[in-house]
């Protein structure tokens, strides 16, 4: 990873927690979630959803490495002062790579607790089950999985 980029995912990081804290001071309580705004990957639209999203094993195909998670989650927990083992977390995606979500942006990832962050991977795969089906668009999939994680950790 570029110097550049490195310095530009840190200032998105110290961004993103400057907006969690505020809210937090302000009545926002024990929010589960910091206040990511969730980032749409670019390369899935709603014309290509079955060569993307409904392609069996496309998330592997695009899922960041495990070095890039670790240390975001790392300097994300520091942030948002959040405590305990790394192992507690799980770097997730707010907008899950099954419902078309950056996997890299780190306004897109957040470290989630477990074990809501077990619990939350059969919501995604539903989501994505409506979407590859018809019965949601990608964007009606996006907007309720970012609503539900939102205000329901």
């Amino acid at each position: 990873m570029t110097t550049t980029r490195v310095l530009v995912a840190a200032a998105i990081v110290a961004i993103g927690a400057a907006l969690f804290l505020t809210v937090h001071r302000h009545g926002g309580g024990a929010a589960v979630l910091p206040r990511v705004p969730g980032v749409a990957n670019p390369r899935v639209t709603q014309a290509d959803v079955h060569t993307t999203i409904c392609r069996s094993g496309w998330t592997k195909t695009i899922r960041p490495p495990v070095d890039y998670t670790n240390g975001l989650k790392l300097e994300q927990m520091r942030q948002y002062g959040l405590h305990g083992p790394p192992s507690a977390y799980q770097e997730d995606h707010l907008i899950s790579l099954e419902v078309g979500g950056d996997p890299t942006d780190p306004r897109n990832l957040w470290p989630e607790p477990y074990p809501r962050a077990a619990q939350v991977d059969q919501i995604e795969n539903e989501l994505n089950a409506k979407i590859c089906s018809g019965a949601l668009t990608l964007v009606q999939a996006q907007d309720e999985e970012s609503t539900l994680k939102h205000t329901h950790g």
